[in-house]
């Protein structure tokens, strides 16, 4: 991320490579988030929120809901700083739920630039990338691909 006089700003379409890869930092969850989601979007299914039901469940303790942990991804990407006032749009995600997080555990996500495309028309490009989602074992927990728009980089005008 650069900053400029007016703030941070992330990369542009062109200063994005295929094949770079980003790490985030972690993120612990809690109890308190997946109370706050489940509140949150009403899904109250009780192997997040029951501790005595799951006991008998599969899963034997509760698990974070899975749109926390990728909305949790998508939050730690962007702290990364390459989409700073870049990014135009979230275009596509395509995800599978791999692995159950639970309270306690800590996530990370690793993202791999796979390709580029040009769309000029719409004020940059699209970039594909890999995103992994890993835990604290550095198990992979969620993966697929994402899609975002990038700004192309503005064109410098000459000063006098």
């Amino acid at each position: 991320m650069r900053y400029l006089d007016d703030g941070p700003v992330g990369y542009y379409f062109e200063e994005i490579e295929v094949g770079q890869t980003m790490t985030t930092r972690g993120r612990t969850i809690t109890e308190a988030d997946i109370v706050a989601f489940g509140t949150l979007t009403g899904d109250l299914n009780p192997m997040h929120t029951d501790a005595e039901y799951v006991k008998t469940h599969p899963m034997g303790q509760r698990v974070a809901h899975g749109m926390l942990v990728l909305s949790y991804a998508v939050g730690l990407l962007y702290q990364l700083g390459f989409m700073e006032r870049t990014v135009l749009a979230f275009r596509g995600l395509e995800m599978k739920f791999s692995l159950p997080v639970v309270i306690g555990d800590t996530v990370r996500v690793r993202l791999t630039v796979l390709e580029k495309k040009e769309m000029k028309r719409l004020g940059g490009g699209i970039i594909s990338a890999e995103v992994k989602i890993l835990n604290q074992q550095g198990k992979t927990v969620q993966s697929g691909t994402m899609e975002l728009l990038m700004a192309s980089k503005p064109v410098e005008t000459p000063t006098a």
